[in-house]
């Protein structure tokens, strides 16, 4: 094993025991090594490095894309330096980052209301229920859909009426409370679900009909024809609603509900982005300046905070 290669996988062994999920950066930064490894070097060269950010298997163009795979580097650049003097670190100038947040696709009432519909066609009665169920609770929650398939039994405390996420995106926990109509939701699927299921392989809250956790990767092929189903439809050109969008509608929602209560919206959104699970407050901010619906009310409290003075 080369030397390289060893303080890749010590680095990403750390960075996990940290907490870090390095889901695609560990690949990407394995494939740099390979990389390295093909042209017989042993350390790191800005010049290797943007050489390999910039060939992809894609044969990708897009300059956030390559930006972060280069970044990938840099970031592991700094450690292996302190093992190894020679390697460079890639220039900060060298593809430089720029966030690229494509604006979510904002779900109606009655499209949700249709989405739901469109799950209870589903056979069998389990299957129809489980994604009923789980579109509800992703609507009213704006919780991930790893962290809803992710969920046990003993997360979800029905009688108390709140449920708890465990090692979320983050590696942070934390603890969600339920309406009484959520509440009378999930005990309606519980019950069918252990009618029809009474022997669970596992101890998942959502199941599949065979009694299995729920399989995220599979969820996008299911949740693209319910939307299909449900007679959703976008502009041409436009990237088709995802189930990760019911995340980004919950939370337009509810900052539109700050707005139109009145009070210091501001002082609030600390504890929305605690709800959410955000590892940064300005993951939650981002929708005050990407939404349209949320700046068009902000000005129109700016004014009339304006028109008081």
């Amino acid at each position: 094993m080369s030397r390289l290669r060893r303080a890749a996988e010590n680095y990403l062994t750390m960075r996990r025991t940290l907490g870090f999920k390095l889901t695609t950066q560990a690949a990407q930064l394995m494939s740099f090594v390979d990389y390295c490894e093909t042209a017989g070097i042993d350390r790191v060269t800005g010049e290797l490095a943007l050489e390999w950010a910039t060939t992809t298997r894609s044969g990708s163009r897009h300059d956030a894309y390559l930006a972060r795979r280069l970044m990938t580097v840099r970031i592991f650049a700094r450690h292996y330096q302190t093992l190894d003097p020679a390697s460079e670190i890639p220039p900060e100038d060298a593809l430089p980052h720029h966030k690229c947040r494509i604006a979510p696709y904002l779900y109606s009432p009655a499209e949700i209301t249709a989405l739901i519909g469109a799950a209870g066609r589903l056979r069998p009665p389990l299957r129809a229920a489980t994604w009923q169920t789980l579109i509800g609770l992703l609507t009213v929650t704006g919780m991930r859909k790893r962290e809803a398939c992710y969920l046990d039994d003993e997360h979800v405390d029905l009688d108390r009426a709140e449920l708890v996420i465990l090692d979320s995106k983050f590696g942070k926990s934390r603890r969600l409370f339920l309406h009484d109509t959520t509440v009378t939701a999930l005990r309606d699927y519980q019950r069918l679900r252990n009618q029809e299921c009474p022997n669970r392989s596992e101890s998942s809250f959502f199941v599949s009909t065979r009694g299995t956790r729920l399989d995220t990767e599979n969820i996008p092929s299911t949740f693209t024809k319910l939307i299909d189903a449900a007679g959703i439809t976008v502009s041409p050109g436009q990237r088709r609603p995802r189930i990760h969008d019911l995340r980004h509608s919950f939370t337009v929602t509810t900052m539109i509900g700050f707005y139109r209560e009145g009070g210091d919206v501001q002082a609030r959104l600390p504890i929305l982005s605690t709800w959410l699970g955000h590892v940064d407050p300005k993951s939650t901010y981002w929708y005050q300046q990407q939404v349209p619906e949320l700046l068009a009310i902000a000005a129109e409290r700016l004014e009339t905070i304006g028109g008081q003075r």
